[in-house]
This record gives structure tokens, C-alpha cells and sequence, in this order.
């Protein structure tokens, strides 16, 4: 691999007097340059609709879905893991997160991690994917031997994979089954891929997750019905979702939310079909936890 003939270690022109400019000049030409990366999603959003079907088709069978990053890559991978457990209310096994480095690599950074292919296979085979599974590899140059490596381990076991990049042809794009390659073009700052291409990645990754789990029934309309209500704020709005959906006033959500334990998609379905706690676990469990077929069947 050469690094200068990756797009994304280009030298961007329109920010080569970026040292000079004031503070005003400098955040329009980001901004400028941030207005690039949903265009550059727009073009790949067919590859994007897929991979979500496919991550969904996974986890409907009981499987895992496990970002693969090296640094910003995988620090974005691991946000996007930690927070599908608190929105969706999956078990923290069911979205996973596998860094070069290490948990430790989320704050200190551990660049010389990204070249061990032999990490990247040792690591994933700690996971043990296999048929039910689904990994995720994040790479901005698409090239990170780390992550191609685990990626290239888990697809010989079976294992469904998709490859996120932001350039074109990449190492990563042609080793997993699904490969979604976003081209945002240079950096403002020459090289530094937490800008755009970070941005870029996120944005995948809030797609993948959300649509996935939306499609097995996981959000109810357009709302997180199956959120952990750990806090007040949360609280509320698990009440306040009942009122929207039910015609519960405040009071009787907030006894029903009680009775199901604190669990709006139980609380849900127990004021939508005017059943049981018991009744409303019942029909969760026949549609495996999809909240819509569990009030309509």
C-alpha cells in the first residue's frame, strides 16, 4: 500500500493556507468540507439498506454483531456498541465492540496495534464468530492490517462481514461479503481521519444498528419503546410515549410502566391489547421481542 494514493491522505487544496487563517475562515472551510460526507452516504446508500438486512437476518437468528476498528475506527465502533444496549434494550453480548489494542486503546492510543494481523485473527478468534454472527470492519484507509485480518478470520468461520472504508477499491471492500465504501475525499487536515472519514463512519454505523433493530421490531413507530429507564429523564419519557400511543393519561402509564416492571414495551402492549403483565411477556416472547406483531397478532 502507498499511503499518499489513498484519498483520503491527500492534500486537500482548498485548506493549504489552513495555518493562516482566522478562526472564522478556518470553521467555514470545515464546515464546507463536513457538508460533503452525507452526499458521499446518499451514493452508497443502497449498500448501506443491505447491510442493514443483513445484520437484521443475523440477529433475528440469535446472532452477534461485532465492529472491528483500530483506533478512531474503533473508538467509533465501540460508541456505537455501548449505546444499542440503553436505546434498544439488547443484551450487551448482542452488539459488541473489538479494538487493536485493547479497551485500553479507547483512551490511550495505540497505533503500532493497527499493523498486527496476527492480533486481529487471535483477537476475533477470542470471539469465536461463526454462522449466526456478524462482523463489522471499520477502516478509513481500508487498508488496517488489524482489522482486514479479523475481518478475513471471521468470513473463513462463517460469519456474515461488512466492510466500512472511505476509499474506493479497498483492501477492506473486497474481503467482506458487503462493502461500503465512502468516498469524502481529503481532509482539511491532510491525513487526519477522525474529521469527514470519522464522520462518515458514524453515520454508518448509527444506520446499520438503528435500522437493523428497528426492522425486528425493537423501536414502535419512531419511538425507543424498549429503553432501559434507568434515570428520570429516561422515565419520562417512557410516560410520555405511553400517552402518545395509548389513551392512558399520565397516571395510569405511570402505574402500568409499575406493573410491568418498568418495561415500556411490556407496559405497551399491556394497555394496546388491555391484557395481563403475564399476557403481554406471552405475546413479546411469540414474536420474538418485535412489539408491533406483538399487539397485531
Amino acid at each position: 500500500m502507498r499511503v499518499r494514493e489513498l484519498m483520503t491522505e491527500r492534500r486537500n487544496p482548498a485548506t493549504e493556507n489552513m495555518d493562516t487563517m482566522s478562526a472564522l475562515e478556518l470553521v467555514t472551510a470545515m464546515n464546507r468540507e463536513d457538508a460533503i460526507v452525507p452526499r458521499a452516504i446518499h451514493r452508497v446508500l443502497p449498500q448501506i439498506a443491505r447491510a442493514v438486512d443483513r445484520i437484521a437476518q443475523q440477529l433475528a437468528k440469535g446472532g452477534r454483531l461485532i465492529y472491528v476498528g483500530s483506533g478512531t475506527s474503533g473508538r467509533i465502533g465501540a460508541l456505537d456498541a455501548s449505546e444499542c444496549s440503553p436505546t434498544f434494550g439488547v443484551d450487551a453480548e448482542t452488539v459488541q465492540f473489538m479494538i487493536a489494542g485493547g479497551e485500553r486503546a479507547l483512551v490511550i492510543a495505540s497505533e503500532a496495534s493497527e499493523d498486527s494481523t496476527d492480533s486481529g485473527r487471535t483477537d476475533i478468534a477470542a470471539r469465536k464468530p461463526g454462522k449466526r454472527d456478524v462482523v463489522v470492519g471499520i477502516a478509513a484507509s481500508g487498508s488496517t492490517p488489524y482489522t482486514v485480518s479479523a475481518v478475513q478470520y471471521a468470513r473463513s468461520r462463517g460469519a456474515a462481514t461488512i466492510g466500512i472504508a472511505c476509499n474506493r477499491n479497498s483492501e477492506l471492500g473486497r474481503t467482506a461479503e458487503i462493502a461500503i465504501e465512502v468516498e469524502v475525499g481529503p481532509e482539511v487536515l491532510t491525513g487526519s481521519s477522525r474529521l469527514k472519514a470519522g464522520s462518515a463512519e458514524k453515520m454508518v454505523c448509527n444506520m446499520l444498528t438503528t435500522g437493523a433493530l428497528t426492522r425486528l421490531g425493537y423501536v414502535y413507530s419512531n419511538l425507543m419503546v424498549n429503553m432501559h429507564l434507568k434515570n428520570n429523564k429516561v422515565l419520562q419519557r417512557g410516560i410520555t410515549i405511553l400517552e402518545l400511543l395509548t389513551d392512558a393519561d399520565r397516571e395510569i402509564a405511570t402505574k402500568t410502566l409499575e406493573k410491568a416492571g418498568m418495561s415500556a414495551s411490556l407496559a405497551l402492549v399491556m394497555l394496546k391489547k388491555g391484557v395481563s403483565k403475564a399476557e403481554a411477556a406471552r405475546r413479546l416472547r411469540k414474536a420474538k421481542g418485535n412489539v408491533r406483531k406483538a399487539i397485531e397478532d
